[in-house]
């Protein structure tokens, strides 16, 4: 099959190109050909009795065409490869060579033929005649490109190429009358399907649409007519709807412009002007247009109709160009003149509008200024004005005397106004009589009125003069004494917050002192009282209106009464409240030397009892239990001092609710004193408790009480601050005194020096301290970090590391000796040499071991050893 597939393309595509060659021939090769040809065949049909003399007419009924492929195929019977080859050309001359598209060649032509009719398929790319087709999405979309209904495209799917290509191929068999020439299965199997197979099939769908093709042809063609049929008659409904828009608006215009009938006001007339002008200018010239429009319309629909052999168009009766052109000439003739009578109308009514106007101006602005004035000059403000305010509305009678005067001159040009509107025969003549008489009644009125207010103006100016001298007084004296009482009334209403006696004694003494001055103040009161009852004769005396206060200080007589009575009241209760005060001080002097004289006691004696115990816990006088011991005994003692810090305790609660902040009789406080105490019982307890943990210690690792005792020596040496810890270098150069070596490389403790380590030791005198080491040695003494080493911590230290401890080897060793010297245990082994509880945690905690040696359910001791002495994870 690989074999007929490439070499049927050479030898079966070769008639195509010589197909193409032949029009290219001259007629020697032509003569050459014809002849060869011509032989060749006889060659074939003498066997059938028969031979042909003209290669054109001889084959054209097809009969010698038959003899000669029947002779043909019994040549090639049995050679599929000729055989194929044979029928191929035969399609391809017969089925393929007549497609031409763009003037490509046959296969170039259909190829571009399938592109271009699938190309609106997003998921279908032709590009050739073997693959492209293998998922049959480009077989169904020709059918559906062709004949939509036929073929649900939308439920095709790419990935089932069977179903696509087998529907493909039912729809043609069934609706498009084209054979099933291919086999679905085969195609899918294929990696890549036949090509000359693919273009007979796709040939066949070529021919099968190209009818179709026609037929769309001729429906363009039938569109296309009716279109054209279509456009003239909405042409014609356009010309006839314009036309009688067009005359119904000249049938509503030349009425209104044949209207001469004039208007009696300027405005009205220009109105008339104005929508003339708007006519002008806004609605005649789109009509202007739809008329010119209307012409051109109608020349272009006859011409179209002239061209597509139709009948000339006849508009309604009534609606020809010359119709509207007659309509048109009607409407112009009425507009001629209409603007000129305007015009002329209103230059007649503009000398009466400007007297009229001038007239309603001047007036305007008359009555505009007498607005308000007779109510100005009726009103009494005087009578409740200040004599600031009188002589202010001195001034303002006085300007508006003047200002009086200057309208004179516009009253005469309003009355002349008036006379000369009548002389000729204003139409709105009454009511410019009307307001004429009324601006000249109320002129000569207002001279009247200005005239009396100018006389109540004088006589009271002249009585609160008098009056305002005694408010200056009155307000020179009232104003320092008001501040004095109001003084006075803040500094005994005044909290005051004292701490001791000498403090209040010095308020007490400054109230005395403001007492001795009140005799002097009252009769400065009764002298700014008498200044307002003389202000009060004048008032009552000549029937002034005294509505407003003194206008230098609004501080009033009953004020100064109020303010007077006020501070002889509170004089008394400032008494009282110092006496007051002053025995509180008292009281409160009496609580800080009762707390001063518990506190300057309790203090010491916790600091001796603290600098006690701190010596106790650094000497070593007699054993650890006779420290122990001793230190009971203190705890004892201290125990019972509790009683008196309770005491002292009720003594800072009664100090707290008198709120007494400061004590100059001790230095110490109720937080110092509970500070100390606590931290008392804390030394007593701990210390207690280090003296246990060390016996603790010394019995369970079998330290001697010497070794115990060089132990505190030397920390109590180096504790040099008797803080009870040791600073890093402290611990360091402790370590260094108790012969302790710690070098920069960790080794293992054996309990002997070779001859190098002790020369060393010698060299650096006695002690190599490396930091690796010294670090190791910290981080078990001072787990926390905190930078210090306490006493307990240091015999932890020294006694693992001089007392026989066990090792995880020693512990890996015991587990070998358990497991019969092998490298891991068993469940089994365990539980037989262990106690059941040790046996289990054993079992739950250890690792599968997993050596060469390993056997099925094994476990891990060497790993666990190490694990329970932190040298590794558990």
């Amino acid at each position: 099959m690989d074999h007929y597939d490439s070499q049927q393309t050479n030898d079966y595509m070769q008639p195509e190109e010589d197909w193409d060659r032949d029009l290219l021939l001259d007629p020697a090769w032509e003569k050459q050909q014809r002849k060869t040809f011509t032989a060749w065949c006889n060659s074939h049909l003498r066997k059938a009795g028969t031979q042909i003399e003209n290669i054109e007419e001889d084959f054209r009924d097809g009969l010698k065409l038959m003899l000669l492929l029947e002779v043909i195929s019994e040549i090639v019977d049995g050679n599929v490869k000729m055989t194929l080859g044979m029928i191929w050309t035969i399609i391809l001359r017969f089925a393929i060579q007549d497609i031409s598209v763009e003037e490509t060649s046959a296969k170039e032509g259909l190829l571009l033929w399938c592109q271009r009719k699938t190309a609106p398929y997003k998921n279908v790319n032709i590009q050739n005649f073997h693959i492209s087709w293998k998922d049959g999405l480009g077989f169904c979309a020709l059918i559906h490109r062709h004949r939509p209904e036929l073929i649900d495209y939308g439920k095709l799917r790419k990935d089932d190429p069977l179903t696509n290509l087998n529907t493909a191929f039912d729809v043609a068999e069934k609706y498009l009358d084209i054979p099933k020439m291919l086999d679905a299965e085969d195609i899918v199997g294929t990696a890549r399907p036949d090509e000359k197979a693919i273009m007979t099939y796709v040939s066949s769908f070529y021919h099968a649409f190209s009818g179709a093709q026609k037929a769309e042809t001729a429906a363009n063609r039938i569109c296309k007519v009716l279109a054209v049929n279509q456009e003239n008659e909405r042409l014609m409904e356009d010309y006839e709807k314009l036309a009688s828009d067009l005359l119904e608006w000249i049938r509503r215009t030349i009425p209104w412009l044949e209207n001469r009938v004039p208007e009696n006001t300027m405005h009205a007339m220009q109105q008339k002007l104005e929508d003339f002008r708007d006519y002008r200018r806004l609605h005649k010239p789109p009509k202007v247009q739809e008329k010119c429009q209307l012409e051109i319309n109608f020349n272009t629909l006859q011409t179209k109709l002239r061209l597509s052999n139709r009948p000339a168009f006849m508009p309604s009766e009534g609606r020809m160009v010359s119709d509207i052109n007659n309509a048109w000439g009607c409407l112009e003739q009425a507009e001629k003149g209409y603007e000129e009578w305007l015009l002329n109308e209103i230059r007649r009514l503009e000398r009466l509008d400007h007297l009229a106007e001038k007239f309603r101006q001047k007036a305007s602005i008359h009555e505009a200024w007498t607005d308000g004035k007779e109510a100005m000059l009726r009103q009494k403000d005087y009578e409740t004005a200040t004599l600031s305010e009188i002589k202010a509305l001195l001034k303002k009678h006085e300007a508006f005397e003047s200002d009086l005067a200057a309208h004179q001159d516009r009253v005469e040009q309003i009355a002349a106004i008036a006379q000369e509107l009548n002389e000729l025969d204003y139409y709105d003549s009454p009511s410019v009589n009307a307001r004429c008489q009324r601006i000249c009644d109320q002129w000569d009125n207002l001279g009247a009125l200005t005239q009396k207010r100018r006389e109540a103006l004088e006589r009271t100016e002249k009585l609160l003069e008098t009056i305002d001298q005694l408010y200056l007084e009155y307000a020179k004296r009232a104003a320092p004494f008001n501040n004095w009482m109001e003084g006075a009334m803040e500094d005994l209403q005044d909290t005051f917050i004292v701490h001791t006696i000498e403090e209040i004694q010095g308020l007490t003494t400054a109230h005395e002192q403001f007492k001795a001055t009140l005799p002097d103040a009252d009769k400065e009161r009764l002298a700014i009282l008498g200044i307002h009852n003389e202000v009060s004769k004048i008032v009552q005396t000549y029937h002034v209106n005294m509505a407003g206060t003194n206008p230098y200080t609004t501080i009033t007589p009953q004020e100064i009464n109020g303010k007077w009575d006020h501070v002889r009241q509170l004089v008394p209760r400032r008494d009282q409240a110092l006496m007051e005060e002053h025995a509180r001080q008292q009281h409160n002097e009496r609580l800080r030397k009762q707390f001063a004289a518990q506190a300057n006691v309790i203090g010491p004696w916790i600091q001796t009892k603290m600098e006690e115990i701190g010596r106790i816990s650094i000497e070593m006088h007699g054993t650890l239990e006779d420290q122990l011991s001793h230190l009971r005994q203190y705890e004892k003692s201290i125990v019972n001092y509790k009683p008196k810090i309770d005491q002292l305790e009720g003594d800072h609660q009664l100090i707290q609710e008198a709120l007494i902040f400061d004590n100059k009789h001790t230095n110490y406080t109720m937080e110092h004193i509970r500070v100390g105490w606590e931290q008392l019982l804390t030394t007593i307890a701990r210390t207690i408790n280090e003296v246990e943990n060390q016996i603790l210690t010394r019995d369970a690792k079998g330290i001697s009480q010497e070794q115990m005792n060089e132990f505190r020596a030397s920390f109590n040496h180096f504790d040099r601050d008797h803080s009870g810890t040791l600073g890093p270098e402290e611990f360091k150069a402790c370590l260094i005194s108790l012969g302790y070596d710690i070098g920069n490389d960790p080794q293992k403790k054996t309990g002997m020096m070779d001859t190098d380590d002790f020369r060393a030791c010698l060299i650096s005198m006695g002690y190599n301290m490396g930091e690796a080491e010294f670090a190791r040695i910290m981080s078990i003494v001072d787990p926390n970090r905190l930078g210090v080493v306490t006493f307990q911590a240091f015999i932890d230290f020294m006694s693992r590391e001089t007392a026989d401890t066990d090792t995880a080897d020693q512990v890996m060793a015991s587990f070998k000796i358990l497991a019969g010297d092998k490298n891991y245990i068993t469940v089994d082994e365990l539980r037989r040499e262990l106690p059941p509880d040790q046996a289990e945690y054993c079992i739950a905690r250890m690792a599968p071991y997993t050596g060469p040696d390993a056997v099925p359910g094994a476990l891990d001791y060497m790993s666990f050893s190490t694990a329970l002495y932190g040298e590794s994870d558990l």
